[in-house]
């Protein structure tokens, strides 16, 4: 997928919004589709198929944009960024959480939409750096590369796509430290690198889905204010994180 032929779906219901939003992308190169409610998004994702997402988070209708983004997440794997008036932390981390992949707070500039849109679509199109077959096993945990498949304790763990690249990551470089700043740079593109709490929402919610106990990870492990990493068989004297501890959240 050229950068300059992606297609995408503008979800929002804010006419002069969505006017300034497709003026600045189609004068960039893109391709720019519409809708302006839950119900539009879904339908528009099943009949255009885009290379990207920009979504409100409240619009008319049944459903919201949270509720959208984890709709979408049940069938495409397609990179969302949400686009928010809120810029409280825990709105951004329920976005997060529903599936996005970014978020965009408004008012935004022109320079600022087209920097997060572009850096989302390279994430996305990046190649995996894996070479021929290679798995990563921890305890009950594997991480099949070749196949991008991640099972725990024989069953098959469904992940957002940022959240498999952060494990992805953290899997080539299992039982070595990873800063944050590397992680955020290799996962989110070099912009990010000061966006610690990214990196902390997309580790708690990995922590959910592949460790017995989130609260006493086994496998992913924590340096506070230096970085994380997946233990190897042998993960030497790290220590669990602690249920209080912020940097663990």
């Amino acid at each position: 997928m050229m950068m300059a032929t992606a297609r995408v779906l503008v979800v929002d219901d804010e006419p002069k919004l969505v006017r300034l939003v497709r003026a600045v992308l189609e004068a960039d190169g893109f391709r720019v589709e519409t809708a302006a409610s839950g119900e539009q998004a879904l339908e528009a994702v099943e009949s255009t198929h885009p290379d990207l997402v920009l979504l409100d988070i409240l619009f008319p209708g049944m459903l919201d944009g949270y509720q959208v983004c984890r709709r979408i997440r049940e069938r495409s794997a397609v990179p969302v960024i949400m686009l928010t008036a809120k810029a409280q932390e825990v709105d951004k981390l329920r976005g997060f959480d529903a599936g996005a992949d970014d978020y965009l707070t408004k008012p935004f500039s022109s320079r600022e939409l087209l920097a997060r849109v572009k850096a989302v679509l390279r994430r996305s199109a990046a190649p995996e750096r894996v070479q021929g077959s290679q798995v990563v096993a921890h305890g009950e945990l594997l991480i099949d590369l070749s196949q991008r498949r991640v099972t725990v304790k024989g069953k098959e763990v469904i992940l957002t796509p940022t959240e498999y690249r952060l494990l992805s990551e953290l899997a080539l470089n299992a039982g070595k430290v990873m800063l944050h700043e590397e992680l955020l740079s290799r996962v989110w593109g070099p912009d990010y690198r000061g966006e610690v709490e990214y990196l902390r929402a997309y580790v708690r919610y990995l922590r959910r889905k592949i460790e017995e106990n989130p609260a006493a990870p086994r496998h992913i492990l924590s340096r506070p204010g230096i970085g994380y990493m997946l233990a190897a068989e042998e993960p030497a004297s790290f220590q669990p994180d602690l249920p209080s501890s912020r940097d663990l959240q």
